[in-house]
């Protein structure tokens, strides 16, 4: 069969996608990736097929929106809060009302989803679609064009997840709230976006459009959020891009290892940005650890000089680095996380606070294998190194830890995945002209 992987625009969530379009690779399966200009030479460094679809979007892009979102740009008076409408992760009761949930649902429709899926793109993609003839679109979240063009030409499609189901959650919520109120005070932001697309190419809005026909999900089963929908488990798989083992790291450490990683992706919108450096490293220096840092613009920023025990490098791949360490300290972005779980590492939490991040590092806190630090802005030395000396001596945090790896291996591999998928395409496809 064909399959056509839709993506965000934006590199840092590729890499999650390599492993399972490999694995329909391997099993004789045609695959190509359709995303932005700008993303071409990322995709072809896998070795996979990539497809210019649209426009030039650059992060920056994606950033400055953002912030004119967070400033109130747009926001219907009767929203409670304008501060909080990107806040699409929100769990309080007593916050869900449903003048909330439109504002963040209106909000995030017309300045994340519309940015990721314009009608020139949307446009082209169909085109595209219709010409190549897929039998299966799988597509990114945030990318509703492949479902559109899914639908205009027939293909089964299906959504590939890389962190906790957001979307799923609050619009599920939403639904409910929504049906609780008359008819005619009800409003849809997705569906008045999503069904003029449809339209045009002949095709009807449903809610398949919204959270796919199915949904794969490499969040470990103990972690999925209570949706309701159709979920295909898959294993993560470590994936880091072109990397080399450099010759230290082939060689066992002298003493423990901690990974260091402060890499949360657009920082000034993620809250990454807030992690206090200095004390970071007071925090290190001085500790019978080795820490394995690699360089970022954060770690760069600090007026410390880095303590003995620092190791600075280039670049490191996550996935052979983290087997020689005890713990790792990072700021709760999806690849960091679940290359963690997947290694059995204990962990110490700086979180962001947008989209899942936060709710990603409280995870990590009930499930017993780290630590999130409360307040990251205003954490102190003494309190950081606390509590990286607790992940790092209390045995619980590595049993733990443990008990998730094996969770997570007991899970399809994407190879063992491909077999669900091709009786999944074969019973959603529905062929057009």
């Amino acid at each position: 069969m064909r399959v056509l992987f839709v993506t965000t625009p934006t590199k840092a969530p590729g890499h999650h996608r390599v492993p399972l379009a490999w694995a329909l690779r391997a099993a004789g399966h045609e695959v190509c990736l359709a995303d932005r200009p700008n993303l071409v030479d990322d995709i072809t460094r896998t070795g996979l097929t990539a497809v210019p679809i649209g426009e030039v979007l650059e992060a920056d892009e994606n950033i400055a929106a953002s912030e004119r979102l967070r400033e109130g740009a747009g926001i219907a008076a009767d929203v409670p809060d304008p501060e909080d409408l990107m806040r699409i992760e929100e769990t309080r009761p007593e916050k869900l009302t449903y003048d909330f949930m439109h504002g963040v649902l209106t909000v995030m429709t017309t300045t994340v989803f519309r940015t990721f899926s314009p009608p020139s793109t949307i446009a082209e993609l169909v085109d595209f679609a219709r010409d190549w003839r897929p039998d299966l679109v799988l597509w990114d979240p945030l990318v509703f064009a492949g479902a559109v063009a899914a639908r205009a030409c027939g293909a089964a499609h299906a959504r590939l997840l890389y962190g906790l189901d957001m979307v799923a959650l609050m619009r599920g919520r939403y639904l409910e709230a929504m049906g609780r109120r008359p008819p005619e005070w009800r409003e849809d932001p997705l569906e008045e976006w999503l069904a003029p697309a449809l339209e045009r190419y002949g095709c009807a809005f449903g809610e398949d459009v919204v959270t796919g026909q199915w949904t794969i999900d490499p969040v470990p089963p103990s972690q999925q959020l209570p949706t309701g929908i159709r979920y295909v488990p898959m294993r993560h798989v470590p994936y880091n891009g072109p990397s080399v083992v450099p010759k230290w790291l082939r060689e066992p450490p002298e003493r423990r290892r901690v990974c260091l990683s402060l890499s949360l992706p657009h920082p000034e919108v993620t809250g990454g940005d807030r992690v206090p450096v200095d004390a970071l490293l007071e925090a290190l220096d001085g500790l019978d650890v080795e820490v394995v840092a690699p360089s970022t613009p954060l770690l760069r920023s600090a007026t410390r000089e880095l303590p003995g025990n620092v190791r600075l490098v280039d670049s490191v791949p996550l996935n052979e680095l983290l087997p020689s360490c005890s713990a790792i300290i990072h700021q709760s972005d999806v690849w960091t996380l679940h290359t963690a779980f997947a290694h059995g590492i204990p962990q110490l939490v700086l979180p962001g606070e947008l989209w899942d991040i936060p709710m990603r590092a409280a995870q990590v806190h009930d499930a017993g294998i780290g630590l999130a630090v409360p307040d990251v802005e205003h954490a102190t030395a003494a309190e950081l190194r606390g509590m990286l000396l607790r992940v790092l001596e209390e045995p619980s945090f590595a049993r733990n830890a443990a008990r998730l790896q094996a969770e997570l291996m007991g899970t399809p591999a994407p190879s063992d995945t491909v077999p669900r998928l091709e009786r999944l395409t074969a019973e959603h496809r529905r062929r057009t002209g």
